[in-house]
């Protein structure tokens, strides 16, 4: 007895089996993925690509093939296979692999390969773009090269929203790697939350007591001694004072 979970996995592997075969078939094509569902009258497969019309072929006898080949090897039920073009190829991660893998077989030089797609991606709009290439890439020892341009998130939830895609290519020296990672435009906007302060809350605070200011001491009265002051204790005393005007005798 085949249980639900069983066959949930066994979809799961099939599907993955399905995209790898056509991602083999129609690599220069600018494959970008599939989504495979299930309809009424059977299974409906939709395929994106750069280059549709690799895939349709000349009046649709790629598809027909394709068809043939999804219902004997898969198993599925008349397959309706339908091709729609990627709108913005250089946001998806799995078509810039594919043209630095096209590019890396045809010979040109690796720098210049990764210095050419992160500028064709920043410019479409992305917020982030992160290419690494690993391999035997001018001598006979292994090297490493990580090229980062903008955003690119690496924890976290907006790291599940980075589009990721792994691919290698076969040379002469050996096998070359290659990562990327896309950041599109919009993928991740923060969500901050403005709240109103209550004023009846500040109200209720209590309230920090000022501490008194100091004051500056008040100068002391100075007793001024008034204009008859002297006249008055010259009488007291007896002594008489006599001003000589105009000269002396």
């Amino acid at each position: 007895m085949v249980t639900v979970q069983r066959q949930f996995v066994a979809e799961s592997k099939r599907n993955v089996m399905i995209d790898e075969r056509i991602e083999e078939l129609y690599r220069k094509a600018g494959y970008a993925g599939v989504t495979i569902s299930k309809v009424p009258l059977g299974h409906q497969v939709v395929i994106y690509a750069e280059k549709p019309g690799i895939i349709i072929g000349k009046k649709g006898s790629s598809i027909k093939d394709l068809s043939l080949l999804l219902e004997q090897e898969f198993g599925l039920e008349n397959p309706q296979v339908e091709v729609k073009p990627v709108d913005v190829p250089e946001l998806n991660a799995k078509v810039m692999a594919y043209r630095i893998r096209l590019y890396l077989e045809r010979g040109l030089r690796h720098k210049r390969i990764v210095f050419s797609s992160l500028d064709s991606v920043l410019k479409s709009g992305a917020e982030g773009v992160e290419i690494s290439i690993r391999g035997k890439l001018t001598t006979e020892r292994s090297r490493f090269m990580k090229l980062r341009r903008g955003v690119i998130h690496q924890s976290g939830e907006p790291a599940k929203r980075v589009d990721k895609a792994v691919t290698s290519v076969l040379l002469k020296p050996g096998i070359i790697g290659v990562k990327v990672f896309v950041s599109a435009p919009g993928s991740y906007t923060p969500q901050i939350a403005l709240r109103q302060v209550d004023q009846a809350l500040l109200d209720s605070l209590p309230k920090r007591k000022e501490a008194p200011q100091a004051q500056p001491p008040e100068p002391t009265p100075v007793e001024q001694s008034g204009p008859n002051e002297s006249e008055e204790t010259a009488e007291e005393s007896g002594e008489k004072i006599t001003l000589n005007q105009g000269g002396s005798s």
